[in-house]
């Protein structure tokens, strides 16, 4: 006896994105989250899911607007198959939660009648095998919350494929290396201290990278979240899929990964020293991201020193590709350094005295101690300098 589901978690419906300042593309990325669930809906097609299984975190808060709520009931209602869903530290399922919200409810009646929420640690039973959900009722909790299943009796099941479903962090791997969260000795998961043998797959949600972990007896993932919500967090960080998923009983399971995201989320570093590495910066974002506007975002680590001219070159550069991308998250520590010619030209005008009077004085604090007078007196430099060429 064997089925075939769909794997997935840390939707987080609702995230804010507050860092995105363009509001236009800040509506855009959070309807990315929305639009990533109807994707889903041609995978449960192509890979005959029987159901689909969200290990947590469907919203981003335990209270999420009306507006957000209902739009999630749509997206699934869309997916045709049945959708277990168990609360993670996100959306706990405490008192109060969106889960006991009558609007939720007759949402979920109306648009999303596939949707079942399992709130309490019990099996469930589905086509052809068995569900052990491990739901979270507090956004930390100290005890570990697979610890249920140690005293069930998981033989009466008999030869039925067994899925346990958590939120959480397994030996100190989870969100430890991904999120930016307190109470980091909550919600650990010892999964061995499951019985042995009598999982067949462990269903995991709270790291937003896909990755199998170690686990004794069991196969044990985190499908990581289906829409990436944030730059690269190291090698090995693989969010943007779904895990397709046959389980037998007593049989290693089979995980197959499937891409789904469609916004790219980019890191890179690069030196300039001229206008011609700038100009080549401008080359490898053109390569990079090969025409496409309001679809990624981009880290950009920039080092060097440039000249007036070239400071310029780099600003307009710059303007243009945050025009074109949905985020440029800048860390710069390009430095102005106006060269030789520049300040000759600057401070030696025959033509202007006073100018070049005030270019002299300027120069002399852009290059004193004072470092936030000198940054001042650089930009002005600037300025005066693009006046004079333009």
């Amino acid at each position: 006896m064997s089925f075939t589901f769909l794997h997935t978690a840390d939707w987080q419906l609702g995230k804010p994105f507050a860092r995105i300042d363009d509001e236009h593309k800040r509506a855009l990325v959070r309807q990315e989250r929305l639009e990533v669930i109807r994707r889903m809906g041609a995978v449960v097609r192509e890979k005959r899911a029987q159901f689909v299984v969200v290990a947590g975190d469907v919203f981003d808060s335990p209270t999420p607007d009306q507006a957000t709520v209902s739009a999630a009931c749509a997206a699934v209602g869309a997916l045709a198959v049945p959708v277990y869903v168990i609360p993670g530290n996100h959306d706990h399922g405490g008192p109060g939660s969106v889960w006991e919200q009558a609007f939720f409810q007759r949402e979920c009646a109306v648009l999303a009648p596939n949707l079942r929420v399992l709130l309490k640690p019990e099996q469930v039973e589905v086509e052809g095998g068995v569900l052990l959900p491990c739901p979270l009722l507090r956004r930390h909790d100290a005890g570990d919350m697979t610890a249920w299943l140690r005293g069930a009796d998981l033989s009466l099941y008999g030869d039925r494929p067994r899925v346990v479903i958590a939120h959480g962090s397994v030996q100190d791997f989870g969100p430890a290396t991904d999120e930016e969260e307190d109470g980091r000795a909550a919600n650990q998961l010892d999964l061995s201290r499951l019985p042995a043998g009598a999982v067949d797959y462990v269903a995991l949600g709270d790291w937003h990278g896909m990755k199998e972990v170690s686990a004794p007896n069991v196969t044990a993932w985190y499908a990581g979240t289906p829409e990436p919500d944030r730059f690269p967090r190291g090698a090995g960080n693989l969010p943007g899929h779904v895990l397709a998923v046959t389980v037998s009983r007593g049989q290693a399971a089979r995980v197959e990964a499937v891409p789904t995201a469609r916004l790219g989320w980019h890191d890179l570093e690069f030196h300039v020293h001229d206008e011609a590495g700038v100009a080549s910066l401008d080359a490898a974002l053109a390569t990079l991201f090969q025409g496409r506007t309001g679809q990624d975002l981009l880290r950009l680590s920039l080092s060097g020193s440039l000249g007036l001219a070239a400071m310029t070159t780099l600003e307009s550069c710059l303007e243009t590709w945050r025009s074109r991308l949905l985020r440029v998250r800048l860390h710069s520590q390009v430095r102005e350094a106006p060269t030789e010619e520049e300040i000759r030209l600057l401070t030696e005008r025959t033509d202007a005295p006073l100018l070049a009077r005030v270019a002299a004085k300027l120069w002399q604090e852009a290059e004193g101690a004072d470092e936030e007078k000198a940054e001042t007196a650089r930009q002005a430099l600037r300025l005066l300098h693009g006046a004079l060429e333009g």
